[in-house]
């Protein structure tokens, strides 16, 4: 049997092959997919469904003239695969490789950078509008998924589509998924929505036909098409994309190459906004992610023999699951949401369990938190599930909506700190930095997970206002069998001798590899105390007071975070403030996005693991 994919060196090569061998060709795209995200890591069932969109997109369209747009980007491998990048995809992901999402200076093919949802309708539109003043042709085609629809830009960028008059396409990867299954209104809506395919046949079929008759032709076209459009209003009525002034399509075949070719080729001839309603099933021809698409949407290394994870164990995002079913048991006011990620953030347990107080609201972090809000304005305790990343999206309810009245909101911040091989879109170091601007706001940052359950209740029951705790992704890491500490209770611990002359201050994990430097700086002859942060807002003043009476005090603090405006900042100044004569370092994230690494990788190159901070003690020494 041929290898066609081999052949493929651009999307020029894969219009060179015959269509009866594109099946083909998209079996030998998924086998890779399957094969990479086994040894890599990644995105596995969303690049799994789009394989036959993405062959039929690029067959039709000439990319990088036409520009096709990803929305999150996270079904992008099968792009990459067919624009140049076919032997550099076995490194996706890792140090060095390319990118797991479209960046446009990777590739001339990737049009623009995404990471996160509901992007792409805004952003083909400007593309498209810059066209137009810089006079330069080709299509513009948008990618977006039915979840990315439950987030509020992609209606702001539809409201804008309407008045243009110029062709753009609108392909709506309709999978009934985000990350966990669509939920909402729109996503009942696209459910109900009926045109089928054979009509769409037709259409194409009569046009072709009427082409070929002079003179009556394009008169009889006209008048075939205003007969069609006004017994569809009568028959199906019109929907939403074409009241919003769209030529709607759909639904078609997601798997059909063929037909996914001719309708792709019949909306280029459209003058203005054409929405393709593309039905596709997440996971497709992997029988394990066909099954369970939620868990196989972004997974670490597996046995694609199996479908086992190889790396399995607690993480926080189980043990926050957990622990917050516990209260919830206990306390009827208690209610959590999460913005389309209920496996992700531990939560599939809490909405069995609780499900009327169980509320996913769809990619709509912004939402979430006004949502929150108003849980919490009427006397409930509202818990928000969110990854770091996806937060920056809710900075301004936070503020307005949240902070301002001093409401009672818990945000469980998952992915906090370094991520890896996500990379830069989906690095969680800002949250700290962002979150530590606004009054009436706590965060606490759990090193381990006993911590963290505590916090959680601190939280919950001992704090006014917005409540932040911060975790990392996965397990917690190294803690010296001698450490007790107050287990979270307390604002900050000590670990080491107060009369010491050198101080280390940390926060979250990066404790666990304090606790590494300070025993190999010990076997040096150089004693460090650690003090480890539980609450990194408000700053601990007891803790400012003590260092700040100090005398010749070196202070080192390093931070899984920003340096601008985080924590580390705010402590240096609060300590110079006391005592102008302490020595203070700081080390983090620089003026930088964290390139995409494994996590150990990237602290390294931040010289904030456990080799980072010795060689910045014995260099101040």
């Amino acid at each position: 049997m041929k290898n066609f994919l081999d052949k493929i060196e651009s999307p020029n090569d894969l219009k060179k092959l015959d269509k009866k061998n594109l099946t083909h060709l998209c079996k030998e795209i998924r086998q890779n997919i399957i094969e990479i995200v086994s040894k890599n890591g990644g995105h596995l069932a969303s690049n799994l469904g789009v394989v036959e969109l993405t062959v039929a997109m690029h067959y039709v369209f000439d990319s990088p003239k036409d520009k096709i747009v990803l929305d999150v980007g996270h079904q992008c491998y099968a792009h990459k695969m067919l624009t140049g990048r076919r032997d550099s995809i076995k490194n996706i992901r890792k140090s060095g490789g390319i990118s797991g999402f479209p960046k446009c200076d990777e590739s001339i093919h990737d049009a623009f950078g995404t990471g996160h949802s509901s992007t792409s309708i805004s952003a083909a539109l400007g593309i498209l509008e810059a066209k137009k003043l810089h006079g330069r042709s080709g299509h513009v085609i948008a990618l977006i998924g039915d979840g990315a629809l439950s987030g509020g830009l992609s209606y702001e960028a539809i409201n804008n589509v309407g008045r243009i008059k110029e062709n753009f396409i609108v392909i709506l990867n309709d999978n009934k998924m985000s990350i966990s299954e669509s939920v909402g209104s729109m996503a009942y809506y696209l459910s109900q929505i009926r045109v089928r395919y054979p009509y769409i046949k037709t259409k194409i079929i009569v046009k072709q036909i009427l082409k070929k008759i002079p003179f009556v032709g394009e008169n009889a076209k006209n008048f075939l098409l205003n007969a069609k459009t006004n017994l569809r209003k009568f028959i199906y009525h019109k929907n939403f994309f074409e009241d919003m002034g769209f030529t709607y399509y759909g639904h078609v075949d997601g798997h059909d190459l063929n037909g996914l070719i001719r309708v792709l080729c019949v909306a280029k001839q459209v003058n203005g906004p054409v929405l393709i309603h593309v039905n596709t099933q997440k996971g497709r021809g992997y029988f394990f992610a066909e099954n369970d698409p939620d868990l196989f949407h972004g997974m670490p290394k597996f046995d694609a023999r199996t479908g086992q994870e190889i790396s399995t164990g607690e993480s926080f995002s189980s043990v926050f699951g957990e622990e917050i079913c516990k209260f919830a048991k206990k306390d009827s006011r208690i209610c959590v949401i999460t913005a389309a990620m209920k496996s992700g953030t531990g939560l599939e347990k809490f909405s069995n369990k609780f499900p009327e107080r169980f509320f996913d609201v769809g990619i709509a972090e912004s939402h979430a938190v006004t949502f929150a809000a108003g849980l919490a304005i009427e006397g409930m305790l509202p818990v928000f599930a969110v990854y770091s990343s996806f937060l920056q999206r809710s900075y301004d309810q936070i503020i307005h909506d949240a902070a301002i009245q001093n409401l009672k909101i818990v945000i469980a911040i998952d992915r906090a700190g370094v991520v890896g091989e996500d990379g830069k879109t989906h690095q969680g170091v800002f949250d700290s930095s962002f979150l530590s601007t606004i009054p009436n706001v706590t965060i606490f940052a759990p090193s381990f997970f006993e911590e963290l359950k505590n916090m959680l209740k601190i939280s919950l029951y001992n704090c006014e206002g917005v409540v932040a705790i911060r975790y990392p992704k996965k397990s917690q890491w190294y803690k010296p069998k001698d450490f007790l500490g107050s287990c979270g209770c307390e604002p900050f611990d000590v670990w080491g001798d107060l009369n010491c002359k050198i101080f280390v201050i940390v926060y979250g994990r990066l404790f666990s590899l304090a606790c590494l430097a300070r025993e190999k700086l010990s076997k040096k002859g150089v004693e460090i105390c650690i003090i480890k942060l539980n609450t990194i807002k408000p700053a601990p003043k007891s803790l400012i007071k003590i260092l700040g009476e100090k005398e010749d005090l070196l202070v080192f603090f390093f931070e899984e975070g920003m340096l601008r405006g985080g924590v580390g900042e705010h402590i240096g100044l609060l300590l110079l403030q006391e005592n102008s004569g302490i020595k203070f370092h700081l080390k983090g994230v620089g003026d930088e996005f964290v390139e995409q690494a494994s996590v150990n990788e990237s602290l390294k190159k931040l010289e904030i693991d456990e080799d980072g901070m010795i060689a910045s003690i014995l260099s101040c020494l």
